[in-house]
């Protein structure tokens, strides 16, 4: 990646961002709690982290507009079609890292 020039690099890197998310919109089965478990983020972190890039930038994007863009459709839609509620087993899976992540002190 360091051989091409900035342009091209962001270019690759949002395109790549825009297929993550086609990929998570194709696995909609994937809960959001089954992404935190996993892999510490999930389609809310997602939107998130755009709001704070466009911050960063000087930019204002609302975090109800960031999660439409992420999840394709407005948030209260996509979670009463496709959010299943948790069960005992993902919220003590979820709990279980979140007390990793504090005992090394990481709770970014």
């Amino acid at each position: 990646m360091q051989d091409f020039d900035d342009a091209t690099r962001t270019e690759l890197e949002a395109a790549a961002f825009r297929r993550l998310l086609r990929h998570l919109d194709e696995n909609k089965d994937v809960q959001n709690i089954d992404l935190m478990i996993l892999a510490d983020f999930c389609r809310n972190c997602l939107s998130k982290w755009l709001v704070a890039e466009a911050e960063a930038r000087g930019e204002s994007l609302d975090y109800e507009a960031a999660r439409e863009y992420v999840y394709g459709m407005p948030y209260s839609e996509w979670k009463s079609r496709y959010q299943a509620d948790a069960t005992p087993e993902q919220l003590a899976a979820l709990e279980a890292r979140q007390a990793a992540k504090r005992e090394r002190g990481d709770d970014e």
